[in-house]
C-alpha cells in the first residue's frame, strides 16, 4: 500500500470520528488564523469590525460571495484564496455532512422504533397482527381525527409501518421498563394489547396496569379463561374475547347477523356504534324521553346503558328505565354526535 493511500485513510477515519466539539473547536481555530493573516496583511475593513468580520468569513465559506466585502491587499487576496477559502469551504461542509447525519440518524430511529416518543393522552397499541393491526389504526384515526396520538409498539423486526400517521416503538418485551418508557406507557390514555399468544397479552396487561392504573385498558384474548382471570387482577380492565365462534352460530340461525355486527363495529361505513356519558349535571330522565329526543334531534338510536364501571350493559331497556347522571349510554348513528345539547 502506497503512502498516499495511508495517508487517505488515516484522513477518512479522522473525518469520521469528528465530533460537533472538534468540529467547534476547528471552526474557532480557523476563524482565529483568518482573523490574524489578514490582519497582517493589512486587511483593516476586513478585520476592524467583529460583525463584518465573521460576516465575511461565513459568506466566503460558503462560497455565497455576494461581494460588498473583499480583500483590497495582494497578500490579503494571497490569503483568502489560498487559506480562507479553501478550509472554510472544508470546515462547512463538514458541518453540513454532520447536520445531515444527526437528522437521518434521528428519522430513522423513529422509524426502526428506537426513539422516546414525546406524547401524552395517547392511544397506545401493544402488539403486531399485520392486516388486522392496520385495519385498527385506520378505524381509530378515522374516529379520533387528530384528537390523540397514536403510538404502535411491537416485538417483531419492522418498520413504522405508518410513519407519516402514528408513533413507532420496537422493543424485545412487553415488560421491558426501558422500552415502555420510550413509549410512555405511563402517560396513555388508552392502551390496547392485541397479541397472537395470550400469555404474552396477559403479561403485558398487568404491567400496563401497574405503571398506569388510571388508562383505559383493553386485551384481546382468544381464550376466556385468561380473560377472567385479568379481571380478577384489574377490575378496571375491559377484556376483548374473540366471538367468531358466536358469529358463524348466530349467522347459522339468524342469516344476515355477521353483515349487521361489521357494520356496527366499522366506524367507516354505514350506522355504527357509539357511547357517550350522560352529564352530571344533567336532569334524570327515562329510557323512552331519552330515546325520542336522541331520534328526532340527532338521528341516533339509543340502544342501551351501563350505571357504574362493574355492571353489565343494559341492551333493549325498557321505556320507564330510568337514565341518572353519569350514565353511559350506547347509541348508533350514522356519525358520532360531535356534541348532544342535553336537557338540564
Amino acid at each position: 500500500m502506497t503512502k498516499w493511500s495511508l495517508i487517505r485513510r488515516w484522513v477518512t477515519s479522522q473525518f469520521q470520528n469528528l465530533s460537533g466539539k472538534h468540529v467547534a473547536v476547528g471552526f474557532a481555530g480557523y476563524a482565529l488564523a483568518s482573523w490574524i493573516l489578514l490582519r497582517l496583511a493589512g486587511e483593516q475593513a476586513l478585520t476592524s469590525s467583529l460583525h463584518d468580520f465573521f460576516y465575511y468569513l461565513i459568506v466566503t465559506a460558503s462560497t455565497v460571495g455576494y461581494g460588498d466585502l473583499s480583500p483590497s491587499t495582494d497578500a490579503g487576496k494571497w490569503i483568502v484564496s489560498l487559506f480562507v477559502i479553501p478550509v472554510g469551504l472544508t470546515l462547512f461542509a463538514v458541518c453540513i455532512s454532520r447536520v445531515a447525519a444527526v437528522t437521518i440518524d434521528f428519522w430513522r430511529k423513529g422509524l426502526l422504533g428506537k426513539r422516546s416518543i414525546d406524547v401524552s393522552g395517547h392511544i397506545l397499541i401493544l402488539g403486531w397482527n399485520e392486516k388486522r393491526t392496520l385495519h385498527l389504526i385506520d378505524m381509530l384515526l378515522h374516529e379520533e381525527k387528530d384528537k390523540r396520538p397514536i403510538v404502535l409498539c411491537v416485538r417483531v423486526d419492522i418498520e413504522n409501518p405508518m410513519p407519516k400517521q402514528i408513533d413507532f416503538v420496537r422493543t424485545t418485551s412487553f415488560t421491558e421498563e426501558t422500552a415502555m418508557n420510550r413509549a410512555g406507557v405511563a402517560d396513555a390514555s388508552c392502551i390496547i394489547i392485541d397479541n397472537p399468544e395470550d400469555d404474552i397479552t396477559f403479561a403485558a396487561a398487568l404491567f400496563c396496569a401497574s405503571k398506569n392504573p388510571s388508562a383505559h385498558i383493553l386485551a384481546y384474548f382468544q381464550e376466556e379463561v385468561l380473560s377472567d382471570l385479568l379481571k380478577t387482577h384489574c377490575p378496571n380492565a375491559e377484556c376483548i374475547p374473540s366471538v367468531s365462534v358466536e358469529m358463524l352460530a348466530k349467522s347459522a340461525v339468524d342469516p344476515g347477523s355477521s353483515e349487521l355486527h361489521h357494520e356496527l363495529l366499522n366506524s367507516q361505513k354505514g350506522m355504527t356504534q357509539y357511547a357517550v356519558n350522560y352529564p352530571s349535571d344533567a336532569r334524570p330522565t327515562t329510557v323512552g324521553d331519552l330515546f325520542l329526543w336522541m331520534k328526532q334531534d340527532h338521528e341516533a338510536t339509543l340502544i342501551g346503558f351501563r350505571r357504574g364501571r362493574d355492571s353489565h350493559v343494559r341492551l333493549n331497556p325498557t321505556l320507564s328505565q330510568q337514565i341518572l347522571p353519569d350514565d353511559l349510554l350506547f347509541y348508533i348513528a350514522d356519525e358520532r354526535v360531535p356534541e348532544f345539547n342535553w336537557r338540564k
